[in-house]
């Protein structure tokens, strides 16, 4: 019913999951992760679990694949699950249940892995997959954005369009991008369009914020009023407005 991104920035240690599906909210339910441990996305008959405890596994110091293989044997439903995660150190794993819907599948390269159920056919995730590495120098969360779209172009989820989302952490446990579109006709339109009024003042306001090193944040509002200002102008520069995506195809 969904099929989603989860990667790793090799340069900044970011992690992320961006996800669409033919459903409501799916940001709400398949995305999860934690600054410097991993991402996680559920998918198929969501389990919460396989986020939350996959996370705890994955802070315990357990690569991706102990992560997945400990939640789904705990699981009496885990045929009709989907789950994908990366570790802090890139490694993803992958487990897609024997009872998921077709098209359902996977594809992994270093850092990132593309998986998804209920879709148009394999070239969905191949799509996403081979966007994501002719990509690379995108800003990570663009490059998240641009293989979805082009996934969504080579057909995506077979029943439709509903909803999409793309969650990014860096340092910490609370992301530091979380935008999602619960219920839009284009929700890969709608999400790029949010994505540009996030690194408007969202983002900078949110790298200024408190973190464990500096539980403070920045106080200074001119301070902040003035950095936020010059990364908005600095990034506009560097993201002019694009056509839209390419039409789906079939």
């Amino acid at each position: 019913m969904t099929w989603s991104i989860v990667a790793r920035d090799p340069e900044t240690g970011a992690l992320a999951v961006a996800v669409t599906t033919c459903a409501f909210a799916v940001g709400a339910r398949v995305p999860y992760g934690l600054g410097l441990v991993g991402a996680i996305a559920t998918q198929s008959y969501v389990s919460p679990f396989y986020g939350i405890d996959g996370l705890r596994y994955l802070q315990e110091g357990r690569s991706a694949q102990e992560a997945i293989d400990i939640v789904r044997a705990a699981d009496p439903a885990s045929a009709q699950r989907q789950v994908h995660a990366i570790d802090r150190w890139g490694r993803t794993a992958v487990f897609t249940g024997e009872d998921c819907v077709d098209w359902a599948g996977c594809q992994a390269a270093e850092n990132v892995s593309v998986a998804g159920n209920m879709l148009a056919g394999p070239q969905v995730v191949e799509r996403t997959l081979e966007t994501w590495l002719q990509t690379p120098e995108l800003d990570f969360d663009d490059r998240l954005l641009t293989a979805l779209e082009a996934g969504q172009a080579a057909g995506g989820d077979k029943r439709g369009k509903q909803s999409a989302a793309l969650k990014l952490w860096t340092t910490e446990v609370y992301p530091a991008i979380d935008i999602r579109v619960d219920d839009h006709p284009e929700p890969l339109v709608e999400l790029r369009r949010l994505w540009r009024v996030a690194h408007q003042r969202y983002v900078p306001f949110q790298a200024a914020g408190p973190t464990r090193l500096r539980p403070a944040g920045i106080q200074d509002r001119a301070l902040l009023d003035e950095a936020t200002s010059a990364y908005a102008r600095d990034w506009n520069a560097r993201h002019p407005e694009t056509p839209s995506a390419p039409e789906p195809v079939g």
